[in-house]
Formats: structure tokens, sequence, C-alpha cells
């Protein structure tokens, strides 16, 4: 095991896994403990993983992988629609196409660096969403979203003679993927996602993706070709995010072409960068507190602030109301926002800078006969 996996990683993965399985309890009184957002939470955090085995590791700003969640969306529902509602087959049916899907992207992207490299993964993104809600339309249906009915063909399920009644809804072997269950399943596939990020980051890829990242031009100098390690890492990037489209599509059995607007490349932008750039819990973070932001605060309205506020006096309380009603609701992009900006300006490397700030004066403000506790070297 110490081979495979040093103490560190197995204690922070071990960490990882207990925080995400225990999260309908302590998120409850946050009161984000029910299955859809937490479903949400897991999704994303999968989509802000994969972006920063891109963005993380190697330096290259992607404005353009909700093409990737938008394709493996896609990719799931006609899995659904043709083959089989079991979920399995359209997770490995999406991570395929959307590896396929940035392979070509990527081969084209990559050809450039820095914002030329942006621009064009924007615009590759933008063309997938035009291309998705107007040109495809036999294949994406459109402004309307393709969406599963009762006469679609499943043969491997007409095979088996499965019928169902009613709406049909993903399933895992035979039971509904909804409540809970749901959760847990995207809770799953977050772990392993995650354990994978970390066997990349740690492993001789990764550090070549690192070495890219701070001084490509002297690799190259070196003889040294870069763009596969690039390229390498654009895919794995995009299947993930294909990944957490499928899973979205398992959730919520539709697929959109507003999934694969440049607004939703730019928020798995923010969940990173708000979290930690390069880091492995960072990203996640990000996205949970992007999505607690949008399902929680957006849903606050003044009765609510109202009550919240009561115990303070009638004058005031109306005055406080009246301020914070600017920052929730329909304002919780303002929220946000300042949060974004405070981030930004005190702690650059996101949350988890935070975080190591703290655990530093934590370690600092030992007493100063802990140290003699360490071991000493044998006279």
């Amino acid at each position: 095991m110490a081979n495979f996996m040093s103490r560190n990683d197995l204690l922070l993965l071990l960490g990882f896994t207990v925080v995400v399985l225990t999260m309908p309890i302590w998120l409850t009184p946050f009161g984000a403990g029910y299955p859809d957002l937490l479903q949400r939470f897991m999704i994303f955090g999968i989509f802000a993983v994969g972006f920063n085995i891109l963005f993380g590791l190697t330096g290259y700003l992607s404005f353009g992988h909700a093409a990737f969640f938008g394709v493996g969306s896609y990719a799931a529902v006609w899995s659904f629609k043709l083959l089989t509602l079991d979920a399995i087959p359209a997770m490995i049916f999406a991570v395929l196409i959307s590896g396929l899907f940035a392979l070509i992207i990527g081969f084209l992207s990559l050809r450039r660096s820095g914002i030329y490299f942006s621009i064009l993964t924007l615009a590759f993104a933008q063309m997938s969403y035009n291309l998705a809600y107007s040109v495809l339309t036999p294949i994406t249906n459109g402004e309307t979203g393709l969406q599963l009915t009762l006469n679609d063909p499943r043969v491997l399920d007409a095979a088996i003679g499965q019928a169902f009644v009613g709406q049909p809804v993903p399933t895992l072997l035979g039971q509904q993927l909804g409540g809970y269950a749901g959760f847990y399943f995207c809770a799953g596939f977050l772990i392993l996602s995650f354990f994978f990020a970390q066997r990349v980051a740690g492993s001789p890829f990764g550090m070549m993706l690192k070495s890219i990242k701070s001084n490509q031009t002297r690799m190259q100098f070196t003889g040294f070709n870069t763009r596969p390690y690039a390229l390498s890492a654009f895919v794995i990037s995009g299947m993930y995010a294909g990944l957490a489209g499928a899973l979205l599509a398992v959730t919520d059995p539709l697929a959109g072409a507003e999934r694969m607007q440049w607004t939703a490349s730019g928020e798995v932008v923010l969940m990173t960068i708000l979290g930690g750039v390069g880091t492995l819990v960072g990203p996640v973070i990000g996205a949970w507190i992007i999505k607690y932001f949008e399902n929680i605060l957006s849903a606050l309205n003044d009765n609510i602030l109202t009550q919240f506020w009561s115990f303070l006096p009638e004058g005031l309380a109306e005055i406080v109301v009246k301020v914070t009603s600017k920052f929730v609701g329909d304002g919780w992009h303002l929220t946000l926002g300042l949060v974004f900006v405070i981030i930004v300006i005190f702690l650059p490397g996101g949350i988890m800078e935070g975080v190591r700030r703290i655990a530093a004066t934590a370690r600092r403000s030992d007493p100063p006969g802990a140290k003699s506790h360490q071991h000493q070297p044998a006279e």
C-alpha cells in the first residue's frame, strides 16, 4: 500500500469519502440535505475536479468545457432511448463520446496557447451550442430538449422483455435512481473521480503536466514535445465533463442545449478559482459553495428574511430586511460576486489557501516544548 499511495494521500481520500457520504446528515441544518441538491453537489464536483486536471495542472484555461458536459448529457439520454434505461451503459457511452469530442477539439485548440487557446475553446463551445439549438434538431430536439418517451425502442430492454409503466426513469440493475439512491450513486462516482485525479496528480504523468504549467517554453527548447501530454489532459478533463453531464441526465433525464452555453463553462472556472486552482479538494468545495448559493440563497424572500431578523427592533428589522433582500432571491449573484471578489483579493489561491494559512498559524502557535517530543537522532 505504501508504494501504491502515500499515507497523506490515503488519509485525504478517506476523509473526503467520509465527508461526502455523510453530507445528508451535516448539511441538513443548513437547509441543503435534500437529495436533488446533494446530487448536484456531486455532479458539479466531478465537473470541477475534471476541469482542474486541465487548468490546475497544465495552466490551460478552457472556456468551452460546457460543450463536453452537454455532449455527455445527450449521449446518456440517447442511450436511455435506444439501448436501455440502465445507467451504466449510458455512463460508458457518454464518457467515450465526450472523450472523442474532446480529442477533436483539443487537437485543434492546442495549436495555440494562452488567451488564444481560451478563445478557441469558447468558439468551439458556442458553435456546439448553436448546432444543438438549431442545426442538429433531429438529434438534439432543439430548444425543447431531448426527453424520454414510452415509444422509445430501448432494444436491450425489449430483448429481455422488460416493460415500463408510466414515465420512463433511469435505473441501476432494475432499481430506480431517485432520492437518496441517486445521491449515493453520484457520490460513488465523485469519490472514484477524486481518487483518479489524486493518482494523476501524483504520477509521473502529473509531474509532466505541472512542468508544462511551470515553464512550457523551456521544456520545448530542450526538445521535449509537450503537446501529447497537454492533449491527454484535455481529453481526460473532457471525459470528466461528459461523466458529469451523464449523471445529470441520470438524475434528470433531459438533455438541452442550455447545458452547453458559455455561462456553464464560466461557472466551472469560477468553481475552480474559488476553491483553489491546482488543489484536489478546492474545486469540489468551490462547486458546492456556488451550487449552495444558487439553490438556497436564491430561494430566500422577504417573508423568510422578516422571520430571520424578527429579534431586532421593528424599525431596524425593516431596514436590515430591505438591505439583505438585495443579496438573496434574484440577487444571489451579487452575494456570489462579493464572495468571489473577497477571495481573489485576500486569498488569491482560493479557499484552500485560507485553510493552509490557518494550518500554518496553528503550527506556529504550538507550545515551545512540543518540539522536544519529536524523535531525536541516536548518539
